[in-house]
This record gives structure tokens, C-alpha cells and sequence, in this order.
């Protein structure tokens, strides 16, 4: 869809009506959403939603003990802050930059009433959560039956999905967090993955030198929800 927001692309932004757009367009603010940055946290009613476009935001689930892991990763195939017309206005879930970039939010209110018409916006919004549970349900299976090395592969290239550029930037500690892991472990798994020369690793850079071997060392929760997203969002910005 043509615009003049930004040339920052996002699924959703660029999938809605013409009419749907010139609705929203009033109440579209662009902002620059730095690393670590927290979006939302657990219990709190949300007061924007977000759309990224090059950052890239984790959901965490995070127990009383001050552990925490990441359920699912947010890029510009999608939205962060469902809750808010999904009935709830609040979520148990934390929201965390892990890629710093740009993106847009809207007031949760002006979001809201925009849904709430029931026409195209709501169904591809209902589309995308479906995707999301997906990829949620497949990071909770992986993290249980798969081992560190496939998991850290599968975070790799659903990022790489979420991005327009290559390297990754991200810290150590960071990567430990969303993977639920100790840094010694994150060294461990990116070393041998280098080793093989899929990917070139520094601390806090990781540069993608290979897609398709990452795609033949991971387990199978990469392509369940890739080919998901495919068949729900069918778009040439569609991961």
C-alpha cells in the first residue's frame, strides 16, 4: 500500500483497505524503539500498540523466581500488544526489544474502535494472533524435546525472518534470556554452529553466512511455523 508514513514496511499496515488506512493514518506515530526497551509488562493495561518494522520484540513469560523465557518473537509480520482486542487489555506476558530498529504504535483506544467495526482489519488480525499461538506452542515444545544447539538455529533464522539486515546485534546476555539458558551455554551453541560456518560470531554481532544449512541444523519448529505464517498471511511481506 502506497503511503506517506514512512518507507518501513509491516505486514499489517501494508495488508488493510485503502478506507481502513485513512482511518488510522491520523493516529500513526513512527518511533524509534531501542534495545532492551520493555513494551509492556505483565498485568499492566497497554496504552499503545506496536508495529514494528526493523526492530524486533520477544515475549517473555517470566516466573516469581526472577527466571524468565521467551514464548515468541514479534518482527514486521505483526503486532505486539493482542491483548488489547482480544478482551483481555492486559496479558501475562512481558514484552522486551531484543533488536533495536524502528516501528509505529497507535493509542490502544483508536485501535480498539478500529477492530471492533468487524471488517478486514479484525479477520487478518485474527489470522496473525492464530500464528502467533502457533509459533508460542512450538517455542514451548522445542525448548522441551529439542536440544540447545537446534534451539539457538531456530531463534537465528526467525529472526533473520523479522530483519532487513544481516548481522544480528544482539548481547549475550540477551540471547541467554530469550533461549533460557546460561551465557556459557549461548557461547557453547553459537561456537560449534561457527564452526561449522553457518554463521560468523562476536560478542553481540552474529552474521548469518549460511540460511539454508542453519534451516538443515535446526529441528523441525522452524518450518511448522514458517509454513503457517505462509498459509495464513499469504503476502510477499509474509515471513
Amino acid at each position: 500500500m502506497e503511503n506517506n508514513v514512512s518507507e518501513d514496511l509491516n505486514y499489517i499496515f501494508h495488508s488493510i483497505s485503502e478506507t481502513e488506512w485513512e482511518r488510522l493514518l491520523p493516529h500513526i506515530e513512527r518511533v524509534e524503539i531501542h534495545l532492551g526497551k520493555i513494551l509492556y509488562e505483565p498485568g499492566t493495561k497497554m496504552s499503545h500498540v506496536y508495529f514494528p518494522t526493523t526492530a524486533i520484540v520477544s515475549l517473555f513469560y517470566a516466573l516469581e523466581n526472577g527466571s524468565s523465557a521467551e514464548i515468541a518473537v514479534v518482527g514486521n509480520e505483526g503486532i505486539v500488544g493482542i491483548s488489547i482486542f482480544m478482551g483481555g487489555e492486559s496479558t501475562s506476558s512481558r514484552a522486551v526489544v531484543q533488536s533495536a530498529g524502528f516501528g509505529y504504535r497507535i493509542r490502544s483506544s483508536i485501535f480498539l474502535e478500529e477492530f471492533n467495526r468487524s471488517g478486514p482489519m479484525m479477520h487478518l488480525l485474527l489470522r496473525y494472533t492464530q500464528t502467533l499461538i502457533t509459533q508460542m506452542c512450538q517455542t514451548s515444545v522445542c525448548n522441551r524435546h529439542h536440544t540447545l544447539d537446534q534451539q539457538f538455529c531456530r531463534w537465528l533464522l526467525l529472526s533473520l525472518d523479522r530483519l532487513s539486515s544481516n548481522p544480528l546485534n544482539m548481547t549475550q546476555e540477551l540471547i541467554a534470556n530469550m533461549l533460557s539458558v546460561r551465557r556459557e551455554g549461548v557461547t557453547e551453541a553459537a561456537l560449534k554452529v561457527q564452526k561449522a560456518g553457518l554463521i560468523k560470531y562476536s560478542r553481540g554481532h552474529i552474521t548469518i553466512l549460511d540460511g539454508g544449512g542453519l534451516e538443515n541444523r535446526t529441528c523441525e519448529c522452524y518450518q511448522v511455523v514458517k509454513t503457517e505464517y505462509k498459509r495464513l498471511l499469504p503476502s510477499k511481506l509474509a515471513i
